[in-house]
């Protein structure tokens, strides 16, 4: 595994993304930006695509900027910051468009930047010992292009506190949040996120990608009588789509979904 990531389909429906730079704790460089950007923008045309599961290896998540590549932009003009930051902000928004759900799995630190690609995930699973940080402003900088994400993720009253005060947070903290939705023991990480899988799996493949999107669509928006209106349009869509018909019928016939049979 030379490469930046480590993609792999175990199956046509599910595809692992692994940030693959464990001997320097899986922190952002230009390259790696690059390629979660080309390798989400890739799975996002993908049809027959159900659930991505985001993780890393070695013993860290993602401990933010490479130090190496700040290092360089410490010499940038205002102009590279600015294309460099921008290379970031596309990622980051390029991730959280994936139209099917992101199983994030977090093993250990998720730092700075690594917390803007935890708070992209749709369900976030970590481990109990993991800590989490937004140590952007320890820097004299600040978590500028994974703010919208961080804050939608933990609230803005989190959001205030942890970038103000650049202070590491435990799993049980983040967990309390809402950040995290569940807290494993180190060895049974894997199995949890493969039961996850699982279940997103066993859903109608088009009802999966239309949730996550409804989410996007109805938070923090008024409900107004157009809003109701779109509402009560999507479910009378779903209702007679073939998708639909066949999980109703499927479940009124007490038998598996066709999308369930091989």
């Amino acid at each position: 595994m030379s490469n930046v990531l480590d993609v792999s389909r175990p199956l046509p429906q599910v595809a692992r993304v692994w940030l693959n730079r464990p001997d320097v704790r899986n922190a952002f460089n230009d390259e790696v930006i690059a390629a979660l950007t080309r390798t989400f923008a890739d799975l996002a045309q993908d049809s027959d695509l159900r659930v991505v599961v985001l993780g890393a290896h070695g013993k860290a998540f993602c401990a933010g900027a490479d130090l190496n590549w700040m290092k360089a932009m410490a010499g940038y003009s205002w102009e590279e910051n600015r294309a460099d930051a921008q290379a970031l902000a596309d990622m980051l928004w390029t991730l959280d468009q994936c139209p099917v759900p992101v199983v994030g799995r977090i093993q250990g630190d998720c730092y700075a930047g690594g917390m803007g690609l935890a708070a992209i995930c749709d369900v976030l699973v970590a481990v109990d010992s993991a800590t989490f940080c937004l140590s952007e402003a320890r820097l004299g900088l600040l978590p500028a292009t994974i703010s919208p994400y961080v804050a939608r993720a933990i609230g803005a009253q989190a959001a205030r506190r942890y970038m103000v005060t650049a202070e590491r947070f435990s799993a049980v903290q983040a967990h309390a949040m809402g950040f995290v939705h569940e807290l494993v023991a180190p060895d049974a990480l894997d199995a949890r996120v493969d039961e996850l899988v699982q279940l997103i799996l066993a859903n109608g493949p088009r009802a999966s990608r239309a949730c996550k999107q409804l989410v996007r669509d109805v938070c923090g928006v008024p409900i107004t009588a157009e809003l109701r209106a779109d509402t009560a349009r999507r479910i009378a869509d779903v209702r007679a789509s073939d998708e639909g018909r066949e999980g109703l019928q499927s479940f009124l016939g007490k038998r598996p979904p066709g999308w369930l049979l091989p």
